[in-house]
């Protein structure tokens, strides 16, 4: 087992804990081993993998069961729902192992939820599809005519690239007087042919002979393979070839480029002339051999003729033969070792990647992976890493499976991508390292609430307002996503159970867009209070609230409404004005009312009409109809005055009142401010002054009906008749007399009855009374015809 250094690098952050998860399902640890015979056909069966691993039907694919073979070659296939086997294609042992036997090929199985793995090993098995072949077609052997019985002579090998009982078992010469086969066993188990002289040679006879030589594997039914062996019998030589060595041995790097000398071989031969010539050549070498090495026939100089391969063949091993010009050789071996160089980087082969993992989900499985080097030793030690910012953490499970898998819950709302980078280097020289990129998505999961953008919203609508009027909005935002975050608005029961919400706004679930259902009225309703709330549409879902408040903004919908004097329909109240008043004496006041707010219900009032212009005038803010200027004997003893109340409403209301004043001689003289008391009533303040005035107005009409009513006693006796008749109403107060209170000019309430001549063609007065209640009339003439009555009220009604 490898385990993984860390690096100098301080940006990656590598495994530093080897967690060995040899999980096997009910197996104690063990490997589970197969066999299966090569060149089947993909589909082929090869095990029932869901029994021998105790799992029940269906449950290999509930638990997502997966096949990894080291590398990107994929050579076994899973059925998940039978649970069976099967080859992915059609296999060739010689492909895949070459000589090596047994030939194994490894695999796992990975079960998911939870992660487990479960080490497998599938031996491939070993048919007889392949024949013997000698490299040569014919095989060149010389032999001196010198050469006693018994000698034998070794022939080149034929190549089979079986294994096992199906390679080489055996060789066969044709029939002749002179030779037979011996079938001999090399120090590496490969069978070779050795031709033993049965019977001495003579050149002179037979100067060569033509033997077929037959090599035959064991398999059923065994395949053949045939080569020519031409002897040449040769003169007497009596000094064969020998070498400064038997074995040679020599290690060569595998980038050495082609044409690299490898090594020399050197013999020498006693002989002289041709007998001491030398020739070199290869002796029983393999196809590997031949194919990567050649040697020089003269120097015995010998080189590559192809790159090496550490990763293909670690060795080579060769006989090397000299051979002289009288038909005597000399053999030596040489043994060279391919050193392996750092020229493979490292493989990386994904096996499971999620590329969505839900968000608050700790030690969630994202990938699981394989890693391989091709070279060996420190080059094909390898370590792999991630990223170090990153929440993600690599695991060793098996011996170079990796799974990568999240470190702590991961919040989408934060992040919701991630593009890691998987480095996976070696420890050769110089490093080589392999990158692979994989982008992981955080799906969203309904962890956030939706929040309102404001906590409180106050929305505003105009009285009188039509139906289904967009009044406002509400918004709210969910940071989650998807049908996470698509919220639905809707109103919250009231707090107070009085206020028919339901009849008053609405509000769009989806948009948050507020409705008044009816016509709002400011003098009935100025303002409400109602919450909201948003919910998303999650699993389990969210909501939050929020309060709104309607304030309902006035309109300018009603006109000013008099409240003094008041136009019943009734007898015109008439206020009574003394001639003697100076100019700024208060007549009355215009007392008025407007149902608005605001400026809707500031008012002003102005003098639209009068009998005779320029006597009266109207003050604009408090309504008080005062004289203009000092009266005189030739103004109108009546005068009809319209007085216009208007509000500051766009566009403005209005309303009217028409005023009846009487000029009345000799009657408010007592009653009228003298000159000193007038300039200081107006420094006093209108308070005090209202108080003074009705307190003096109380005691005069006191006095004044006790001298009334003895006027009247003494009237009736006398029956004088140039003072005309005069009566005092009988029974209750008269109805059409009005009470005012607090606003009117007087602080207290005080009334008068007017009696004027029974001659409509005169005016004079006659004489004042007061009203007092239950006052009986004595006498005969009681029932004698008024004029019409004219009422005066200046504050509160003294009762």
């Amino acid at each position: 087992m490898m385990e993984t250094p860390l690096p100098k690098a301080p940006q990656k952050r590598q495994v530093t804990a080897i967690i060995i998860l040899l999980l096997l399902w009910e197996a104690g640890g063990a490997t589970i081993k197969y066999s299966v015979l090569e060149e089947r056909d993909s589909g082929s069966f090869v095990a029932d993998l869901a029994k021998d691993l105790g799992l029940g039907i269906g449950e290999l694919a509930s638990r997502g069961a997966r096949i990894l073979s080291k590398g990107n070659k994929q050579h076994l296939r899973l059925e998940q729902k039978s649970g069976s086997l099967l080859l992915k294609e059609k296999l060739d042992r010689e492909e895949l192992c070459g000589d090596t036997d047994p030939c194994i090929l490894h695999f796992q199985v990975l079960l998911k939820n939870p992660v487990q793995f479960i080490q497998g090993e599938l031996q491939l098995l070993d048919v007889n599809d392949h024949a013997p072949k000698f490299l040569e077609n014919e095989i060149l052997l010389k032999i001196p005519e010198s050469s006693h019985p018994g000698t034998a002579f070794p022939l080149k090998i034929a190549e089979d690239l079986d294994v096992g009982s199906n390679t080489v078992q055996n060789y066969t010469i044709s029939t002749n007087s002179h030779f037979h086969l011996f079938t001999r066993n090399h120090s590496d188990g490969r069978k070779y042919p050795e031709l033993v002289l049965d019977k001495a040679l003579d050149r002179e006879d037979q100067p060569e002979l033509r033997l077929t030589l037959t090599a035959r594997d064991g398999g059923s039914p065994p395949r053949t393979g045939t080569s020519q062996v031409l002897i040449l019998v040769l003169d007497i030589n009596d000094n064969a070839p020998e070498f400064a060595q038997p074995l040679y041995e020599v290690q060569v790097s595998e980038n050495s480029p082609i044409g690299s000398l490898v090594i020399t071989v050197s013999a020498r031969d006693l002989d002289a002339g041709t007998h001491g010539e030398l020739s070199y050549s290869f002796f029983q070498s393999s196809n590997q051999v031949v194919q990567a090495f050649e040697i020089n026939t003269v120097t015995g100089e010998i080189r590559l003729r192809k790159m090496l391969d550490f990763e293909e063949i670690q060795s080579y091993r060769m006989e090397i033969e000299a051979s002289d010009g009288g038909g005597l050789t000399g053999k030596c071996t040489v043994a060279i070792e391919v050193m392996d160089v750092n020229d493979n980087a490292p493989e990386l082969t994904m096996s499971l990647l999620i590329s969505d993992v839900p968000e608050n989900t700790p030690d969630t499985v994202v990938a699981i992976f394989g890693i391989s080097d091709a070279d060996s030793g420190d080059n094909g030690k390898m370590m792999c890493s991630i990223q170090a910012d990153l929440p993600f953490l690599l695991k060793l499970t098996v011996e170079n499976f990796y799974t990568l898998v999240t470190e702590g819950a991961l919040d989408r709302e934060s992040r919701a991508e991630y593009n890691i980078t998987i480095t996976v280097t070696d420890m050769g020289t110089p490093r080589l390292k392999t990158q692979h990129n994989i982008t992981v998505l955080v799906s969203d999961v309904n962890d956030n609430a939706p929040a309102f953008t404001q906590t409180s919203y106050t929305l505003w609508v105009r009285e009188n307002n039509s139906p289904a009027l967009h009044i406002g909005s509400v918004s709210a935002t969910d940071t989650d996503a998807g049908a996470n975050a698509q919220l639905t608005y809707s109103l919250l029961p009231p707090q107070d159970p009085h206020l028919p919400l339901a009849s008053l706004v609405s509000i769009n679930a989806d948009n948050g867009h507020l409705f008044a259902l009816r016509s709002l009225d400011y003098e009935a309703l100025q303002a409400f209070e109602f919450g909201v709330g948003a919910t998303d549409r999650g699993s389990p879902a969210l909501s939050s609230q929020a309060r709104v408040r309607v304030l309902v903004l006035d309109a300018n919908d009603n006109s000013p409404f008099v409240l003094y004097p008041l136009q019943n329909g009734s007898a015109p109240c008439t206020e009574l004005v003394p001639r003697a008043a100076e100019a700024g004496y208060l007549v009355t006041k215009v007392v008025a009312v407007d149902g608005d707010s605001g400026q809707n219900a500031w008012l002003s009032y102005r003098l639209l009409k009068a009998t005779e212009p320029g006597l009266f005038g109207v003050w604009p803010h408090n309504g008080e109809v005062r004289t203009a200027r000092l009266l005189s004997e030739r103004d109108a003893p009546k005068h009809r005055l319209l007085v216009q109340v208007r509000d500051n409403g766009e566009p403005p209301r209005s309303a009217s009142v028409t005023l009846h004043v009487l000029l009345v001689d000799g009657f408010s003289q007592p009653y009228l401010p003298l000159p000193e008391a007038a300039a200081e009533q107006a420094r006093a303040d209108p308070l005090t002054v209202y108080l003074v005035v009705a307190l003096a107005s109380v005691s005069s009409l006191f006095l004044l009906s006790v001298l009334l009513f003895v006027a009247v006693r003494l009237c009736r006796r006398s029956r004088a008749a140039s003072l005309g008749r005069c009566s005092v109403p009988e029974g209750p107060f008269p109805g059409h007399l009005v009470d005012v209170s607090g606003t009117g000019t007087l602080s207290q309430s005080y009334q008068y009855e007017v009696c004027l001549m029974g001659d409509p063609g005169t005016s004079d007065f006659k004489f004042l009374k007061p009203i007092l209640p239950n006052i009986q009339a004595e006498g005969p003439g009681s029932n004698s015809e008024e004029n019409p009555a004219f009422r005066n009220s200046f504050g509160l009604n003294l009762q």
